[in-house]
C-alpha cells in the first residue's frame, strides 16, 4: 500500500519521530522547505507551497506572536508579499515568496481573535488602531493600509450593524485605546466614525465611499468592488461581433416577441406561447391572469420599440430615470408592486441579501460610473445586466428590467439581442449566483456569450419560422430535461 504523506510535515524533537523524517529525507520522499519544515509536494515551486499553508506556517514557527497591522485587516500577503506581525522585537524573517516583518509592540489581549490554538490575530478594534498609527514607507510599502480602506471597513460595518453597531464599536476601540496606548489613533477614529455619521464635518474623510454616506447618498462597498472586478475582466475580454439579425421592423418586433416572452418565463410569469402570442397580437387578457398579462404586454412595448431600448443613459442621474420609467412600463399592471418606485424594505434570493433600500441609488450611480470604462458592446451589455441584478433595486422585475438594460447596449450599438430560453434557465441563473457569492466572474461572461451565439443563430423571419428553430433548439424545454442545442 503506497504511502500516503502529508503535505507538509513539521520537525519534532521526539528522536523516534526526527528518525522518521530522516529516513524520508533520505529516500527523497519528502524536501525541506523551511527550518524544522519539510513538504512532500514536488510538484510545485517552494513560494506556492508555502503560501498555500502560510498561516498554519506563523503559528508552527512564532506561535506567541500577534498577526497586526495591514495584514489584520486583509488576511493575506501584501502587495509587496509581506505578512506583519507584532511580537517582542524587530525583525524580519525571509521565506520563499513572503517576508515576515516583525515590530516590536504590546502582546496579545483577550480581544485579539485566535487564529489557531496560540497564535492570534489584532481584534477589528485593534486593528483599526493599528492601521490609523504613524508608519514609514519602507521599500514601497507601509505596514499600514490607507485611510480610505478604514474608511470603508466602517461604513461595511455600518451597513451591517447599523449606528447603534458603529457607536459600540467606538465605545470598545476607545477602551483598547486607554489599555494599549493608542489615544492618539483612537482620536483620528473618533473623528472619522463621527463623519460617517454626519456629526462632524464630511472633510474628514478620505475614501469617496465614506463621503457618499456622509453627504446623504451611501453606497454598497462590497458590491462597487466586485462590479470593479467584473469590469476589469471584461476591459481585457476580446468578444465576436455579431451584429444584429433584424433588418427590418417585422423581424425586430418578432424577436423581440420571444425575448419578452421567454424573460417573463424565467421570473415563474409562465404561459404557454400561445396564450403569450394572444396577449400580444390580440389584445387579449388571460382570465384571473390580470397582473401577469400586463406583464408580458409591458416587457414587450419595450422590447418591440426599436426607439425606445436603443436609449441609454449619459450619467448616473439618466440611468436611474431610464430604469424606473421602464420598470414602470412592465409593471404598470401591478400597482401593489410599486412599478418605477424603488423598494424601501431589503430584498433577498435565498441567503444573498441585496443592497439595502438607502444604498440603491448610491450604488447604482457608483457602478455606472465604472461602465465607461468597458468598450466593447457585449461587455457593456455583460456589465449592466450584472450591476442591475446585484443591486436588486425593485421589489420585483428586477431581472426583467435588468435584461432589457442588457439589451439596450447591445441595441444602440447595432449588436442582435440577446434572449435566454426557459432551458438555458439553470446555466443562466448558476452563473449569476456563482458571480454573487464567490466573485468568480468568468463563468457569468461565458455564459453570455454563448448565450449571444445562440440569439446570432435564431432567424426572426417570422413568427413561425422562428418558434421552429426555437422548438427544435429544446429551447421551450425545462434544463432538468434537455439542454440548449443548436447548429
Amino acid at each position: 500500500m503506497k504511502l500516503e504523506l502529508p503535505e507538509i510535515i513539521y520537525g519534532s524533537s521526539n528522536p523516534a519521530e526526527s528518525k522518521k523524517i530522516g529516513q524520508l529525507l533520505k529516500e527523497g520522499k519528502i524536501r525541506k522547505i523551511l527550518p524544522k519544515a519539510y513538504t512532500s509536494n514536488f510538484d510545485e515551486k517552494d513560494a506556492a507551497i508555502v503560501r498555500k499553508h502560510l498561516f498554519m506556517l506563523v503559528n508552527r514557527h512564532y506561535p506567541h506572536c500577534l498577526i497586526s497591522h495591514r495584514t489584520a485587516i486583509e488576511y493575506t500577503p501584501s502587495p509587496e508579499s509581506n505578512i506583519y506581525l507584532t511580537s517582542t522585537q524587530n525583525r524580519v524573517v525571509k521565506w520563499p515568496g513572503v517576508t515576515l516583518k516583525f515590530t516590536k509592540g504590546a502582546k496579545k489581549i483577550e480581544n485579539d481573535n485566535p487564529l489557531f490554538k496560540d497564535l492570534c490575530v489584532s481584534s477589528l478594534e485593534r486593528a483599526l488602531l493599528e492601521n490609523l498609527s504613524s508608519s514609514r514607507t519602507i521599500g514601497g510599502e507601509s505596514r499600514t493600509v490607507t485611510e480610505e480602506v478604514i474608511e470603508e471597513k466602517l461604513l461595511i460595518y455600518l451597513n451591517k450593524s447599523g449606528e447603534k453597531g458603529l457607536n459600540e464599536l467606538r465605545d470598545k476601540t476607545k477602551a483598547i485605546a486607554s489599555r494599549l496606548r493608542m489615544k492618539k489613533e483612537f482620536e483620528k477614529l473618533n473623528k472619522k466614525i463621527s463623519a460617517i455619521l454626519s456629526t462632524k464635518p464630511s472633510r474628514l474623510l478620505k475614501s469617496p465611499i465614506a463621503m457618499a454616506q456622509a453627504f446623504g447618498e451611501p453606497y454598497d462597498p462590497e458590491r462597487v468592488n466586485l462590479f470593479h472586478k467584473l469590469a476589469g475582466v471584461l476591459r481585457t475580454s476580446v468578444f465576436e461581433t455579431r451584429p444584429e439579425n433584424a433588418s427590418n421592423l417585422a423581424r425586430f418586433k418578432t424577436f423581440a416577441f420571444f425575448e419578452g416572452y421567454f424573460s417573463n418565463y424565467i421570473e415563474g410569469t409562465t404561459f404557454d406561447v400561445s396564450e403569450a402570442a394572444e396577449i400580444i397580437f390580440e389584445n387579449k387578457i388571460i382570465r384571473n391572469r390580470y397582473g401577469d398579462s400586463h406583464d408580458v404586454k409591458g416587457t414587450y412595448e419595450i422590447c418591440s420599440d426599436k426607439k425606445t431600448i436603443k436609449q441609454t443613459a449619459s450619467n448616473g442621474k439618466e440611468f436611474i430615470e431610464l430604469l424606473q420609467s421602464r420598470h414602470a412600463v412592465i409593471l404598470r399592471g401591478r400597482p401593489d408592486k410599486e412599478p418605477g418606485l424603488f423598494k424601501e424594505k431589503p430584498n433577498r434570493a435565498g441567503n444573498t441579501w441585496f443592497v439595502s433600500p438607502a444604498q440603491v441609488k448610491g450604488t447604482l450611480k457608483a457602478g455606472f460610473d465604472t461602465l465607461s470604462s468597458i468598450s466593447s458592446p457585449l461587455g457593456r451589455a455583460i456589465y449592466m445586466m450584472f450591476l442591475v441584478s446585484e443591486v436588486h433595486p425593485f421589489n420585483d422585475g428586477n431581472g426583467r428590467v435588468g435584461r432589457i438594460m442588457m439589451n439596450s447596449e447591445l441595441v444602440n450599438s447595432g449588436e442582435q439581442r440577446i434572449l435566454i430560453p426557459t432551458v438555458y434557465r439553470e446555466d443562466y441563473v448558476g452563473a449569476l449566483r456563482k458571480l454573487t457569492r464567490q466573485r468568480e466572474p468568468e463563468s457569468f461572461i461565458r455564459m453570455l456569450d454563448r448565450i449571444h451565439k445562440y440569439s446570432k443563430w435564431l432567424q426572426p423571419n417570422n413568427y413561425e419560422s422562428m418558434l421552429s428553430q426555437l422548438q427544435k433548439s429544446n429551447a421551450f424545454e425545462e434544463p432538468e430535461n434537455e439542454k440548449l442545442e443548436w447548429e
